[in-house]
């Protein structure tokens, strides 16, 4: 099946209005299938089954992919060798403190290896006091778990900004380990900010103050932005999030850059992937991963809606650079 190349110059119009109306300006079509490049096979979902937030950490040739909760599991995890073929796995995270925790909301995990290699897994959870959503840690010495809780609060639980989700790490060159994550202020009226701080030697807490590095300020993104995740292209630094209501096919891709890991973070003109310039194929594409693949080369890993948007599968495109400007090809 042919594909296309979306870049954010193509996808920068918005997203799909017919599916339920976007935020964005301006009304471009999507590219027509005559900007085909390069031939791209369509077997998505990857794993047909409710599957959101995705990360994949490669350990060994083997890909790990772990999800929101659900089928009464805290952090879903799945296995594969090839990115297309997924085998589901038990629990990653099956035992929550009850002292200070309230099950129920575990969401958006993130899975990283240490240098010790150990395995370190953020996720976030309801905190019982203050009662918010915020980002916690768990250990396990294999990347499938079962994960143990580490220590007795949340590594990050900002009370006056609403709380923090969306955990994910970034190692720079110089091994330094970073934490991002998202202060949860559209709960409660405030601004959303994606934010990083470095994290210790063993995961287990920041090792200095958070730096604000996007919030929500353009039309296509509506009232939040979430969902970052951080990779190094060419010397920059290419900061890719998630934006808008992911309950339907406003939702959406996008990307900025910066010279140095804590900016100034330049957003690029338009979103990079949206329903609107997949034609409608992909609805409410986010909760975003990089990872390479079995070829060597980068994917990008996304959930979208399916089957009438009752749940979110997960998918793989390759995802292509052209220096630090990143391109989706669409098939």
């Amino acid at each position: 099946m042919s594909g296309r190349r979306l870049t954010a110059a193509l996808a920068g119009a918005g997203v799909l209005a017919a599916c339920g109306g976007g935020t964005g300006e301006g009304g471009a079509d999507p590219p027509s299938p005559s900007a085909a490049t390069s031939a791209v096979e369509d077997v998505n979902p990857v794993i047909a089954d409710d599957f959101p937030d995705p990360d994949v950490l490669e350990v060994d040739g083997v890909y790990y992919a772990y999800a929101t909760n659900g089928n009464l599991r805290n952090v879903r995890v799945a296995r594969s060798t090839d990115l297309e073929t997924w085998e589901l796995l038990d629990d990653a995270l099956p035992e929550l403190p009850s002292s200070w925790t309230i099950p129920g909301k575990t969401w958006a995990p993130e899975v990283t290896e240490l240098d010790d290699g150990t395995f370190a897994l953020y996720f976030t959870a309801t905190n019982a006091d203050p009662y918010l959503q915020c980002v916690g840690v768990a250990t396990s010495a294999r990347p499938e778990g079962p994960f143990t809780v580490a220590g007795e609060e949340m590594v990050v639980c900002p009370e006056e900004e609403g709380g923090a989700i969306d955990a994910s790490t970034f190692r720079d060159e110089d091994g330094t380990r970073y934490l991002l994550w998202k202060n949860d202020g559209n709960c409660c009226g405030l601004d959303t900010w994606l934010q990083l701080a470095p994290l210790t030697a063993d995961g287990l807490a920041l090792a200095g103050e958070p730096v604000r590095l996007l919030v929500q300020d353009q039309p296509w993104e509506g009232n939040l932005v979430e969902a970052p995740t951080l990779v190094r292209r060419d010397g920059t630094y290419v900061l890719l999030y998630s934006a808008n209501d992911y309950g339907g096919a406003e939702y959406a891709i996008g990307y900025a850059t910066a010279p140095a890991v804590e900016g100034p973070y330049e957003k690029a003109d338009g979103p990079l992937l949206t329903t609107d310039a997949t034609g409608g194929r992909f609805i409410g594409p986010g909760g975003q991963d990089v990872v390479t693949g079995p070829d060597g080369e980068d994917h990008l890993v996304f959930h979208s809606w399916y089957a009438d948007t009752s749940y979110r599968g997960l998918n793989v495109l390759p995802l292509e650079w052209d220096g630090a400007r990143p391109s989706v090809v669409v098939p």
